[in-house]
Formats: C-alpha cells, structure tokens, sequence
C-alpha cells in the first residue's frame, strides 16, 4: 500500500512522533493509523528501556496552588538536556502531569504512574515521550498538600527551584509569604522549627563542635558548654524561624512574620532540580 505525505503529517499530528519514524510505522501497518499508533508507542517503551540507565538531572520544577490557597501540588519531571528542558512540548506535557497530580490528589511520583488521562496512564504517556524525544524522561518528585491556613508557592526563575510554605493560619498579604517562600529558597533551611531537625544530625554537630574545642585544648566542661553556643549559632543558620531575614538581616524570620501580625510557619517543602527528595 503506498503511504502519502498526508498520511505521514497526520499521523505525525497525532503523535508528535518524527515524520520517518511515522512513515516506518504506517508502512508496517499497511496504512492502519490505530495499529501505526501502536507501533509507535511500543518503540518508546524500547526507547524508554534502553535508556533507563542514562542519567536525566535537566528539567523543568513546577508548581500551582488552588485559588483559595488551601491546596498545592510541585512536581519535577527531568530529562537528560536542557535543550529538550526548553522545548514548549515538553513544558506542555509536564504542566498536564502537574494538573494531573494536583486534581488527583497525587502525593509520590510512583502513584502517579498509575493515573490515566486522554486514554493512557502517565506512564503510557512517559513512554510516548521517550519515542519522540529520544532522551530519558521520567516525573522524579510530586508533593501535594492541603491545609486549613495559607499555601504559597515560589518557583526561581529557569524552573530549577520550587518550594511550597504552609502558614498557619490566613495570611492577609501575599508578598509576606513570597519573602519567606524566598527564604526558604535561597537559604535552604532543614526545619521550621528546632523540633523539626534530626536529633542524630544534632547530635552529630554537638559531638564535632565539642572535640574541634578539645582539639584546641579546652578543659572538658568548657568545651561542653561552648559547643552548645555553637550549636545554637547551627540552628540560626539551618532553622527557618530562627534564620536572619534575607531582606533584613536585624530581623529573624520569625520576627519579621510577627512584626507584620502575619501567622507563622507550619511546613514547608523545598524542591531543587537534581536534588534527592
């Protein structure tokens, strides 16, 4: 059966696959669009498997938050170039998963492999990626959380950096959140509070203050007391509420929230391109 270049655009149209691989897939197909399709998507889930392996550290973190604030979803999806991270397709593609998560609830990557839309699961919908792009694609990181306050986003200029900051209770001007969001961005905090940090990771800066001052040659009980105050100097700098303000730095975050009669922080999550969850 002859294949015309009408056949091939439409079934490119369809796919967004290139316009040989279309021609290849119809010619195998003996012009059947629905087994061409098919076809198609079998190569991207060769694709998809051969390139399990490679390393995808470019991409794209977004983020968006329902309109009276009690909801928000971030999401990561990679790719192995930032040529591909620029593409307007691939951007369409990974706002449709971002939508896909935050009206399904979705709280894990994992879970959202399973979700179907327009006829194919994200997963399905990965693989089809994969043919077309040639690269490596996969959804890395999803967060989705509700909350009886006030959810802000911040997303860093070149979608590499996103975060999402709970406040606890209704925050009456916006900027006051984007500055701590902001925050959190740049300064990369480890908890909202003193509470919220590791007890072994305390411990361990305890434990390497105390033998740096013996290593100096403090007396024992000198050097006990003077690591606490290192210790506090740690939870000023790895501590959100107790951090120096970017803006101000006479002002602790804290302050500044109090100083606007703004509610505190609840939680907060911090999404870096790249970056282990």
């Amino acid at each position: 059966m002859s294949i015309s270049a009408a056949d091939v655009k439409k079934l490119r149209d369809m796919t967004g696959a290139g316009m040989m691989d279309c021609k290849k897939a119809l010619d195998e197909a003996d012009g059947d669009f629905d087994q061409a399709v098919e076809l198609l998507r079998k190569k991207g889930q060769k694709v998809s498997e051969k390139r399990a392996d490679r390393e995808a550290n470019q991409g794209l973190i977004l983020s968006r938050v329902s309109d009276d604030a009690s909801k928000a979803t971030a999401i990561e999806i990679n790719c192995e170039t930032d040529f591909v991270a620029r593409n307007e397709e691939f951007q369409g593609d990974a706002e449709n998963f971002l939508n896909v998560a935050f009206e399904n609830d979705i709280e894990n990557a994992d879970d959202l492999l399973s979700v179907e839309f327009d006829g194919l699961t994200v997963e399905k919908h990965l693989e089809e990626m994969v043919g077309k792009i040639g690269e490596k694609i996969e959804v890395s990181k999803v967060v989705t959380t509700t909350s009886e306050g006030t959810l802000i986003s911040y997303i860093h200029p070149g979608n590499q950096l996103g975060v999402l900051v709970e406040f606890d209770g209704e925050l009456n001007d916006e900027s006051i959140g984007k500055d701590v969001a902001m925050q959190v961005a740049a300064m990369k905090p480890l908890a909202v509070t003193r509470d919220g940090v590791d007890s072994s990771l305390v411990e361990k800066e305890l434990e390497i203050a105390k033998e740096q001052l013996l290593n100096e040659g403090k007396p024992e009980h000198i050097a006990e007391k003077a690591a606490k105050g290192k210790l506090r100097r740690f939870y000023e700098e790895r501590v959100l509420l107790e951090q120096k303000f970017v803006k101000d730095n006479s002002l602790s975050v804290q302050a500044y929230l109090e100083e606007n009669d703004a509610p505190l922080v609840k939680a907060f999550h911090r999404l870096q391109l790249g970056e282990d969850a």
